[in-house]
């Protein structure tokens, strides 16, 4: 089958595009013949090979982990699925290959596509909308009147945090340029920060939470908004000892601690705490978004379509940091497909 392989580790080497085995599908897996991809910024990453110590994925491999498809086949013990079934899924931490004609996943990462979707549409969705949902929903329990900063209110689980922090009642604050000022007001940010012109930090004050994407010196001056017992949860790092546990790997808790320890420290002297969030695969919090984008109350943001074959192109293009929202591949003609027009 054809697909987008990594053959060795690095931050300037290309995609390659060439053929690979199709997947063989485990007792509990799905077969998914690929219609679109999403693309994120961890995929840059795991070809830098910045998650090697995590994510040891051997070269060469298939890139890519959020996908929208058709179920080809099941396996033995798959219960919930059937051929023909139309799903989108975000595939687990063990776990590569969307970018590739067939994938094979496991059925507890699968969800049955939202009905008024394209696959592009649903493809630009999963690892965003799932971050945003353990985020808000799983760690923060934000609730109404809640005072919630997201950083980056433009990119790709900015724009769907927004969406989903509104809907759950909070007072939304969001940083972004000049440019994507209106933009994310649209979305339902009540207050927009230009970082281009303005400080955050001494304009936000008495916040519950911050979500940041940003780390290194936002992170650290996000800190300075929340209200004593507030919290800062981080997705863009660094990871903390807790991390460790939930990767299975407790001898790298000591590694964990230490990388995250200027941060935690900081947080404890103004009274706040800090902690890091990598993403869950999790098909049935995914099946409980489905039911937020059925009612319209959330919807996706893409910025561009490019074709299955032009990938390289694509992650390239993501890699500028320009993107509105998400970057999606298609096996469709992309002029077919009209992006989110903000």
């Amino acid at each position: 089958m054809k697909a987008f392989i990594i053959d060795k580790y690095g931050k300037d080497v290309p995609l390659r595009a060439g053929e690979v085995p199709a997947p063989v599908p485990g007792d509990h897996d799905l077969l998914i013949t690929v219609h679109a991809a999403g693309l994120n910024p961890i995929d840059s990453k795991i070809k830098a090979g910045e998650f090697k110590l995590i994510l040891p994925f051997k070269p060469p491999f298939v890139l890519g982990r959020d996908l929208a498809g058709v179920v080809t086949a099941v396996g033995s013990a798959v219960q919930r699925f059937a051929p023909g079934d139309k799903v989108y899924a975000s595939l687990g931490k063990a776990s590569t290959g969307a970018f590739a004609e067939l994938v094979a996943a496991n059925e507890d990462e699968v969800a049955k596509m939202p009905a008024g979707l394209s696959m592009t549409e649903a493809a630009a969705l999963p690892m965003v909308t799932l971050t945003a949902w353990q985020a808000l929903v799983e760690k923060a329990h934000v609730r109404p009147g809640d005072r919630v900063l997201i950083h980056a209110g433009s990119g790709g689980v900015g724009s769907i945090a927004i969406q989903l922090a509104k809907h759950l009642g909070a007072h939304v604050a969001t940083t972004t340029s000049t440019d994507n000022v209106d933009w994310v007001r649209a979305l339902g940010a009540d207050e927009v920060i230009d970082y281009r012109t303005q400080d955050f930090a001494t304009i936000l004050h008495d916040y519950d939470l911050v979500l940041d994407s940003l780390s290194g010196q936002t992170l650290e001056k996000s800190l300075r908004v929340l209200r004593p017992g507030g919290q800062v949860i981080g997705i863009g790092g660094p990871p903390d000892p807790a991390f460790a546990a939930q990767l299975g790997k407790p001898l790298l808790r000591p590694v964990m601690a230490l990388l995250s320890r200027k941060i935690r420290r900081l947080a404890r002297r103004n009274r706040t705490s800090y902690s890091f969030l990598f993403m869950r695969a999790d098909g049935s919090q995914l099946g409980q978004i489905t039911a937020l984008i059925d009612t319209g109350v959330l919807r996706p943001i893409i910025d561009r379509v490019f074709h299955f074959t032009d990938t390289a192109a694509a992650l390239e293009y993501l890699d500028t940091g320009r993107a509105k929202g998400k970057v999606v591949i298609s096996k469709a003609d992309p002029k077919k497909e009209r992006p989110d027009p903000g």
